[in-house]
């Protein structure tokens, strides 16, 4: 409707042009928006205060000669000029309920496109796996999960991929923690170390290490603290990595046995906690791969052959400020040891190696140090860093009973996803997790999650779902017929109908925005407006009434919300409950 709009006004500036009001070198875009208030129309443009300096004119003035050069059609029921020159425009009724007869034949599919078809990979959440997901998680979580519904909806070939961290240093800390409960589970007296990783769960799992492994050597954990540095704030990192080399060391095979475990146990939890949460994967890709595939070695080579690395006392570094990096990067060590960065420059080869037209990183916000240098990496292995999208998402501070809750993984002391689900219901934490843009910091808000009431925005959507199946139920004798609804549509007349078929008419372009630009709080912007103009309506409006076509005609209007709630909420990973 928009396009065909504009094309209107395209007509009227090709007759400015050809009576010399304007020229053709200053000719811009008409551009058609929606209205934010419906008391503002449907559609606005701003193309006279594009025109008006041209044309040597008030805006308001230019609207007028504008207006008045249209076309004459059937599309624009009324026109208004508001504020310093912007024009107006009311549709037809018949324009106006057009989007619910779509939405009507559509169903399910209304809002989905199918004509992109772009390959699109979203890589989220990806928490070490050395401990349960907490709630700090959970806005990765629900944020990436609906990108991926809303890209699949707007018709692209999507896949989702977690990639599991399994080697590297905290995945060491997190065998040996394991491993220390063990040795405290066969009655041995041990300090635990301060950088170690604490919580029930680690004792569970050196209890079920007791009981499962067969690990022969009778280590003691004097054994481990042979020539390491005493603990303290200052030589922790220090203390437990010489407990690492030790326990490695007396080991020696068997190490892998706390380390698969912990590694098996707590990658499960995780996927069945996204799996509850609504969040699954096509793939979760395996971050010890690139060690066992040799691609790490082979983008080190191919770095070095294009000569973008160099050695400095004795450490093999990445000129990434060649790229546009505030400083190089270390990829290899001076002990041999390659780095975090160089996993994440054979994991991005890997990815753009794939054909994926695009790729979409959902990293926490304490990450934006690594966007620069993963494009940077990407360049001088010769792939396009376009292709690459970084989406930054802000912490979510909980609150219960007015105090933040603590989150920290290390120290044991947080609160699990699989907690705040089971507390307030999976529903509320997918709404309130991405009702925000997810760059901006989110106050969770348990006590308004868990209310019923108007202030609530999930409760207030799903309630005007709710609402609706319940006016069906109502309907006693004759039964609804959509056809009939539809043929008499236009004979809904209040400001209250029109307003509501617009609203439903906006939907496949919010669903359109929030797909391109990534934007998912816009769904839940727009399921509000929807939810409060069927309030307003259902509150003022009587829809049984005993004249059929009316009757069929309001429920025909009700049920294109229905279809469109549950359709967004689907989209957020959201239930559209039939009773409240």
């Amino acid at each position: 409707m928009k396009d065909a709009v504009a094309a209107l006004f395209e007509q009227a500036l090709d007759q400015l042009i050809e009576e010399d009001i304007i020229q053709a070198t200053d000719r811009r875009v008409v551009q058609i928006e929606n209205t934010r208030d419906p008391a503002h129309g449907h559609l606005a443009t701003n193309v006279a205060m594009m025109h008006a300096k041209a044309a040597q004119m008030a805006p308001r003035k230019m609207a007028e000669v504008i207006i008045d050069k249209l076309p004459p059609s059937k599309i624009i029921r009324n026109i208004e000029i508001a504020g310093p020159g912007f024009i107006n425009l009311c549709l037809a009724q018949e324009i106006t309920f057009g989007p619910v007869i779509n939405c009507l034949e559509d169903n399910e599919q209304f809002g989905h496109h199918s004509y992109t078809n772009k390959r699109i990979q979203v890589e989220y959440v990806s928490a070490n796996p050395t401990g349960p997901l907490h709630v700090g998680h959970g806005r990765g979580a629900a944020y990436g999960a609906t990108l991926v519904n809303l890209l699949r909806a707007r018709g692209h070939d999507v896949e989702a991929e977690y990639y599991v961290n399994d080697a590297g240093r905290q995945m060491d800390i997190l065998a040996v923690s394991v491993f220390l409960r063990y040795l405290e589970n066969t009655g041995q007296r041990i300090i635990f170390p301060s950088a170690g990783y604490r919580g029930h769960y680690i004792s569970d799992l050196g209890e079920r290490l007791l009981q499962n492994s067969s690990i022969s050597s009778n280590i003691t954990f004097d054994e481990l603290l042979k020539n390491v540095i005493a603990d303290s704030e200052e030589t922790k990192d220090a203390h437990i990595d010489g407990l690492i080399q030790n326990s490695k060391h007396c080991l020696g095979e068997e190490w892998w046995q706390p380390f698969n475990l912990a590694l098996s146990a707590i990658l499960s939890d995780i996927e069945d906690d996204l799996s509850a949460f609504g969040a699954n994967f096509d793939q979760w890709f395996s971050e010890k791969s690139l060690v066992s595939s040799g691609e790490i070695d082979m983008v080190i080579a191919k770095l070095e052959n294009h000569g973008h690395l160099y050695e400095k006392a004795g450490a093999l570094w990445f000129k990434s400020t060649d790229f546009g990096d505030d400083k190089d990067r270390v990829v290899r060590r001076e002990n041999g040891k390659t780095t975090y960065f160089t996993s994440d420059i054979a994991y991005i080869a890997n990815k753009l190696s794939r054909g994926f037209d695009r790729i979409i990183y959902v990293w926490g916000a304490d990450h934006h140090g690594y966007i620069v240098r993963i494009k940077a990496a990407a360049q001088a292995l010769g792939f396009d860093a376009g292709r690459l999208t970084i989406r930054l998402v802000q912490f979510a501070n909980l609150y219960k009973d007015g105090e933040r809750l603590q989150m920290s993984t290390r120290s044991g002391s947080f609160v699990t996803l699989r907690e705040l689900r089971d507390d307030i219901g999976r529903d509320a934490c997918r709404y309130f997790y991405v009702m925000r843009k997810a760059d901006q910091h989110l106050d969770f808000d348990l006590s308004l999650a868990t209310s019923r009431s108007k202030d609530n925005p999930v409760y207030y959507v799903q309630y005007a779902h709710a609402r609706i199946c319940r006016v069906f139920e109502g309907i006693n004798d004759t039964p609804f017929d959509q056809n009939r609804g539809i043929n008499h549509l236009a004979g809904l007349t209040t400001q209250e109908e029109l307003d509501l078929a617009a609203t439903i008419g906006r939907f496949p372009e919010v669903i359109e925005r929030a797909a391109d630009g990534l934007e998912a709080h816009l769904v839940c912007y727009y399921l509000q407006d929807l939810a409060a103009d069927f309030h307003r309506w259902y509150n003022g409006s009587r829809l049984l009434v005993e004249t059929l076509e009316t009757r069929d005609a309001r429920l025909a209007l009700a049920k294109a919300v229905q279809i469109v709630i549950r359709n967004g909420l689907s989209l957020l990973g959201v239930s559209a409950p039939r009773s409240m």
